[in-house]
């Protein structure tokens, strides 16, 4: 589930032919002054080509996570992106145009679509929307029980990740979602490497087969295993710190298990995952860290994930202000899963610069008096429990769990 590359990056995967990983798409554009015009329902400012449903998506599930009714123009924006398959594509400019139209047709993906249902479940009163995009995604299921970025592309592990969580918000089992036998869960035990490997999840298999561990993929790999989505809950007491075991059938559990013992491992020195771009130097990578934190409490609780979380507190608000709403979003996310107040992330308020990068929200919980949840470990905090005291106050329905997106093979 993931804010990363930025669009240009992405534009060149599609131009060279290469796999698009995904589970979160970009959160930065490259481009400053955007030829496209924003839409005034959407979040961001930048040119919403190859992200703007990825980044609404994450925006609206991230302030209805923490207790904010989002603008219903900013919903409805959403909800008018999805074609009439029930797909969504990254951006349809002119939503009165069929999808299909010869002349421009809308390029849809699993990614987007598996984000919009997840925002679209959680929000509530969408269900016959949600209902024809997962139909679409059971359509495009592949038979390995997984799905690629496109209809048809080979499966990798964040997007049968992030399709994961869509099932799961809307009631679906994963286990249940078969293609010639196969659920989402074989996928991603055949991405999910040996201990001898560090037990991480690969992206998807290179030309000749063979996998390598990805940190991107991890993230994902560990919450899709787990059957959550990008607002995951942290695990309780009994999690305790991931181990490596190999297993001659292993299962989802231990699977998640591996990748979450290889993303401790990945974040012990400095806090940090880090990335490298082509023709520059590792850097630190803000938005795997921030999956990383969600994987990590996910699945052995919020006490494993305190030190690239109390990394992103220090040293995000550059990242996330630059970034964007999908960024802030991750944040938000990752403050959800270890109990972490989202309006105090080391002393900045995500939820007021979330919502300050689009519409104004039609409602927004009062920040709690006082918090504890970082004391107690629970995923779900006193901010939580305000936010959702608001939202059964305007009927806007509860939060069912969902994930995201990262093109890095």
């Amino acid at each position: 589930m993931n804010v990363r590359r930025s669009a240009a990056a992405l534009a060149a995967v599609a131009v060279i032919g290469t796999a698009a990983p995904a589970v979160a798409a970009p959160a930065s554009s490259p481009s400053p002054s955007p030829s496209t015009a924003i839409p005034s329902g959407l979040y961001g400012s930048t040119d919403p080509k190859y992200d703007g449903v990825w980044r609404q998506s994450l925006a609206l599930l991230a302030q209805h996570t923490a207790g904010v009714r989002p603008a219903a123009k900013a919903v409805d924006w959403l909800a008018g992106q999805q074609c009439a398959n029930g797909a969504f594509g990254a951006f349809r400019a002119a939503p009165a145009r069929p999808c299909d139209a010869k002349d421009a047709p809308v390029t849809v993906d699993t990614n987007s679509t598996a984000a919009a249902v997840q925002a679209l479940a959680a929000l509530g009163g969408h269900d016959a929307a949600t209902g024809r995009a997962v139909s679409w995604l059971k359509s495009v299921q592949n038979k390995d029980g997984g799905w690629g970025y496109a209809a048809g592309g080979a499966s990798d592990a964040n997007s049968t990740s992030v399709v994961i969580g869509a099932l799961t918000a809307v009631g679906e089992k994963p286990t249940a979602v078969l293609k010639d036998g196969k659920s989402p869960y074989d996928a991603l035990l055949k991405l999910a490497l040996p201990c001898s490997d560090d037990g991480a999840f690969a992206y998807q298999p290179d030309k000749k087969g063979k996998l390598a561990a990805n940190a991107d993929a991890t993230a994902a790999g560990v919450v899709g295993a787990l059957g959550q989505g990008m607002v995951a809950r942290a695990a309780g007491k009994a999690g305790g710190a991931a181990r490596c075991t190999d297993s001659a059938k292993p299962t989802p559990e231990q699977a998640a298990a591996n990748g979450a013992s290889y993303l401790a491992q990945a974040v012990a020195k400095d806090g940090y995952l880090t990335s490298v771009l082509p023709g520059a130097t590792s850097q630190p990578d803000y938005g795997n860290t921030a999956d990383a934190v969600v994987a990590l409490a996910a699945q052995g609780g919020a006490a494993q994930a305190q030190k690239p979380l109390q990394w992103l507190e220090k040293h995000s608000e550059a990242w996330a202000k630059e970034s964007g709403p999908a960024a802030y979003a991750q944040l938000v996310f990752a403050a959800h899963a270890t109990g972490t107040d989202p309006r105090d992330f080391g002393g900045m308020d995500l939820v007021k610069a979330l919502n300050a990068t689009g519409p104004a929200p039609q409602a927004v919980a009062a920040k709690p008096a006082e918090h504890s949840d970082k004391k107690t470990g629970s995923g779900f905090g006193t901010w939580w429990f305000v936010g959702v005291c608001l939202v059964a106050g305007i009927g806007a329905g509860f939060l069912l769990s969902g994930r995201k997106k990262r093109h890095q093979p």
